[in-house]
């Protein structure tokens, strides 16, 4: 059981304020009446809360695919701007999982599920991220070797990586770290300079290319299924 002011903004319709004012102006109906309290109980599971005659359907988790666009920070709060800007949702305690640069574009998972959240950025779970990159220089063959069997740089250990060429200044890399700069930090260890970096999947979870940068979707029940299955 859930209050209806709680369950109404939980589920987006709006701020726990602004949901309030709904029910007094009369929009919110609890199955098939017109609700007079914010306070009054709604059982999630079989109760049907409506608004202006439209089923709200709650849901605790949210899951949002951003395609973060250069020059936002990957933070909640306390920058500006940040990637939580970007989000045109009502849901509280949303944050991005896990960091990219502030130049840094591609794919970024922003949820309030702070479990799955933790499950996906844990070391011991090695879940892969991949990154299409373009560098300055080209890399040689002993490079590659480096990458693949991996990189110690001014005391900083990078773990083994997957690189698949491109071009000879472009190529996709698979990382299971997180590490702070950790692909530009590789380059500079190989002589190369970082001059583009774009996520393009985190685990199974690919970007979709109709986002253009700055916009987002909801996932679906399978990738968030499939996220979770970590």
């Amino acid at each position: 059981m859930n209050r209806l002011d709680k369950y109404l903004a939980t589920a987006g319709v709006g701020t726990r304020s602004e949901v309030k004012k709904l029910i007094r102006d009369g929009h919110i109906k609890v199955n098939g009446e017109t609700a007079k309290k914010a306070d009054m109980k709604v059982d999630e599971e079989h109760d049907i809360v409506t608004f202006d005659d439209e089923e709200v359907y709650y849901s605790e988790f949210v899951y949002f695919m951003l395609n973060k666009p250069a020059g936002y920070i990957s933070a909640s709060s306390g920058w500006d701007p940040n990637v939580i800007d970007l989000i045109g949702e009502p849901y509280r305690n949303l944050f991005p999982v896990g960091r990219l640069d502030k130049d840094t574009e591609g794919l970024l998972l922003i949820t309030n599920d702070g479990q799955l959240g933790h499950e996906l950025l844990a070391p011991k779970k090695h879940v892969e991220k991949e990154y299409y990159v373009e560098i300055d220089i080209p890399l040689t063959e002993e490079n590659i070797e480096k990458i693949e069997s991996g990189i110690t740089w001014k005391e900083e250990t990078y773990k083994p990586a997957k690189y698949k060429k491109i071009s000879d200044n472009s190529f996709t890399l698979v990382i299971t770290e997180g590490k702070y700069h950790e692909i530009k930090r590789m380059m500079l260890a190989l002589g190369s300079k970082v001059t583009y970096l774009k996520r393009l999947r985190m685990k199974n979870l690919v970007l979709d290319e109709t986002l253009r940068p700055g916009e987002y979707r909801p996932l679906t029940d399978e990738e968030v299924e499939d996220l979770r299955a970590v």
